[in-house]
């Protein structure tokens, strides 16, 4: 399994970043939760600060795309193989740069995706 970077992590058990924590683990994805906040969802504590060496394949964004500005050429950096826009998170400026660096850049649902089984 490929580690996934979850953008936006919330301890809210009714944001859609918590239920993403929770069903990315539970269906056995290694995660790396990161939010403005500490906290913890499913047994993963939540990083604060920006690591430059994370090694993940999927972003997975729980942002808007005002607050996304600031991430953007940090995630570049990742070289990550895909980022998944999750509803309301849609920015096509940066989803046409991350495709013009061949990184798979998804208009989609991680929870949709994993309840298909298409994640």
């Amino acid at each position: 399994m490929k580690t996934t970077l979850v953008i936006g992590a919330s301890e809210k058990p009714d944001r859609y970043a918590f239920k993403a924590i929770t069903q990315l683990v539970k269906a056995g994805h290694p995660v790396i939760a990161f939010g403005p906040r500490k906290g913890t969802v499913a047994g993963i504590d939540f990083e604060t600060e920006w690591n430059s060496n994370w090694q993940v394949d999927t972003v997975t964004l729980y942002i808007n795309p005002e607050r996304l500005e600031q991430y953007k050429t940090a995630i570049l950096a990742l070289h990550p193989k895909r980022v998944i826009f999750n509803p309301g998170t849609e920015h096509f400026e940066f989803i046409e740069a991350l495709r013009a660096k061949g990184i798979v850049a998804e208009v989609a649902c991680t929870l949709v995706l994993l309840s298909l089984h298409d994640y």
